[in-house]
């Protein structure tokens, strides 16, 4: 059975192609000193009223790729670059619009996504681009702080920090748009101990 993943956000109708949907949505907490849009983005300092110095910390959390056939794609990947599987999800796993594979290699981790109906935001994106990179996740210590930085700096606020939870732990994952057709994923998984995120499961055997 799989692992039921618990939502906590003000998401804005947003698709992420990174994460199994669908899961209970109850209200968001904010940390004290985070007002979107304002121009200040507090640490979390004393009393959360210590503005950073300097931006966010981020590293490379996955590319997500979006592909024709997840399937065929992670049998290749696994056999011809010896990437090692970490996680999956898809209809199984109680995510009806995707079906992904996280592969890990040299410290890199790739997301290969595929709809598994015509419509939606990767279906949609596979028709217009065609195969390629469709998501850049990024790991933060502090996806509001991350999210507020960004937007205050010019960035499209696509999805406002909300929070995924299961039995091993808690994300906070926030959305920002740039230039062109990827999508920039705010991750912070410094609570999470799971394979990938909350609705994925461990990559099956064989």
């Amino acid at each position: 059975m799989p692992e039921h993943a618990h939502r906590s956000d003000h998401a804005h109708g947003s698709e992420h192609l990174h994460r199994p949907g669908p899961v209970r949505r109850t209200g968001p907490v904010h940390p004290a000193g985070h007002a979107y849009g304002t121009g200040h983005a507090y640490g979390p300092e004393e009393g959360g009223r210590t503005a950073y110095a300097h931006g966010p910390t981020c590293l490379t959390d996955a590319v997500v790729l979006a592909v024709h056939d997840a399937d065929r794609a992670a049998r290749h990947y696994r056999t011809v670059l010896g990437m090692r599987g970490i996680a999956y999800a898809g209809p199984e796993t109680g995510s009806p619009h995707l079906r992904s594979y996280v592969l890990e290699c040299g410290g890199a981790r790739y997301v290969l996504s595929s709809a598994t109906r015509p419509d939606g935001r990767l279906a949609r994106h596979l028709a217009d681009h065609g195969e390629g990179v469709v998501e850049l996740a990024l790991r933060v210590t502090d996806a509001y702080f991350a999210f507020d930085y960004a937007v205050d700096r010019g960035a499209e606020a696509v999805t406002e920090p909300y929070e995924l939870s299961d039995r091993h732990g808690t994300v906070v994952i926030a959305v920002i748009g740039t230039a062109g057709p990827i999508r920039h994923t705010l991750v912070d998984r410094t609570r999470y101990a799971g394979p990938y995120l909350p609705g994925y499961l461990p990559f099956p055997p064989g």
